[in-house]
């Protein structure tokens, strides 16, 4: 019988104690675990302690020198500098944790949070723009998001500048949603302070970065994926060729959502990403209807978001005797020529992991500690929907 391979990207069962939730935040932190990581040593071991007690082997096995788990100590910092900051901590699984994101392949375990964590009850929309906004379209964004609210949408965006600022002043009292990039506590661009604090008394502010830390380039497309998963649609205004705007736009569509864009003038650069996605397919928005029309029937858009279409099917609980067993034990010369068909097989165009593992002609659960060797030595990136590819900087043979 061929053997069962557990997806990385399976939720495990959320934290039940404050000792469990540290654990996972000490994982979660570790150097080289990412989102993919984590998710499959909690499924290789069963639970965050036990997968801190395995890492530093893991790691010394691909070659990394000198791993050490992230500390007790900097998790309990963590966990103080986040209560000193009025956030709480909620992980994959809890009530509090939107159900939205729950369903991504890259959903973060654990988020910060800070606000009223009920206003994701209510269907949400993103809207996102230019950060340098003309008049035309601020107006646009403060008016079609105060019509959204007005029947009962919440609108989620970035707290960045043009767009995005006058999306969340105008739906400020009714309930907003500002995803940050950096921490939930630290408010970028600085001029948007107290409209921070105002979203807090009806909506929340969130992020899956650390409390304290400062917003890099690095972090907002990480950001703009979790604007478009929380939302049923991505609307978007006044967006160059290249910008940020269509980064979110592009993962909306990767992750199952409605992408729609206001129309712009052709010889304004503002607007020349929206009338590429128009082009391209996009809905044409000109106003609330538009875009209640292309998310269908919503019979009571107050109602809980466990009655709309992107409610996510429970994930399956792996049982202890379902998990694979252990793979004989491999020489160091089968380790590399494992190893080296791996990477031969890669590239920077990503390929999934299942078609990897069945060109290897080798069984998943022999392949799946290998590459997980080789992610945890930064040789393959893994990216959303269990796709591999081989790191910018791997190093051959």
């Amino acid at each position: 019988m061929a053997q069962e391979f557990h997806s990385s990207t399976h939720p495990p069962l959320p934290p039940t104690t404050e000792d469990e939730q540290l654990s996972w935040l000490r994982l979660l932190r570790s150097r080289r675990v990412g989102i993919s990581t984590f998710y499959r040593l909690m499924a290789d071991h069963g639970s965050a302690n036990a997968a801190l007690a395995a890492l530093p082997d893991i790691a010394t096995a691909a070659g990394v020198q000198s791993y050490a788990v992230w500390s007790e100590e900097a998790a309990l910092g963590e966990l103080r500098a986040g209560r000193k900051a009025g956030a709480r901590l909620v992980a994959i699984g809890t009530p509090d944790y939107p159900m939205a994101l729950a369903d991504l392949d890259d959903a973060p375990p654990l988020l910060w949070v800070k606000g009223q964590t009920q206003i994701l009850s209510r269907p949400v929309i993103a809207m996102v723009g230019a950060r340098n906004a003309s008049s035309l379209g601020t107006r646009m964004a403060r008016g079609l998001a105060q019509d959204l609210a007005e029947r009962g949408f919440v609108i989620v965006s970035g707290l960045a500048r043009g767009v995005d600022t006058a999306a969340h002043k105008s739906t400020v009292t009714s309930g907003t949603i500002a995803v940050m990039a950096g921490g939930v506590d630290v408010i970028y661009p600085s001029e948007n302070t107290a409209l921070a604090a105002e979203i807090e008394k009806n909506g929340l502010r969130i992020s899956e970065q650390p409390i304290g830390v400062t917003p890099q380039a690095r972090h907002f497309p990480h950001r703009n994926r979790l604007i478009s998963g929380l939302a049923r649609a991505v609307v978007v205004i006044e967006a160059a060729a290249k910008s940020g705007s269509l980064i979110t736009a592009k993962n909306a569509l990767d992750q199952g959502r409605e992408v729609l864009a206001v129309p712009g003038h052709p010889f304004d650069a503002r607007a020349s990403g929206c009338n590429m996605l128009i082009r391209d397919g996009a809905r044409l928005v000109r106003n609330a209807d538009d875009v209640i029309e292309a998310l269908g029937p919503i019979s009571n858009p107050t109602q809980s978001q466990q009655c709309l279409a992107l409610e996510p099917t429970p994930p399956p609980v792996p049982s202890a005797d379902t998990h694979s067993p252990s793979p004989k034990k491999r020489t160091l010369r089968e380790t590399a020529a494992l190893h080296k068909q791996i990477l031969d097989r890669l590239g920077p165009s990503p390929i999934a992991e299942d078609q990897l593992i069945r060109d290897l002609h080798s069984p998943a659960h022999a392949v799946a500690p290998v590459l997980l060797d080789l992610e945890l030595d930064g040789q393959i990136t893994r990216q959303s929907g269990g796709m591999l590819s081989l790191a910018p900087e791997a190093k051959r043979g």
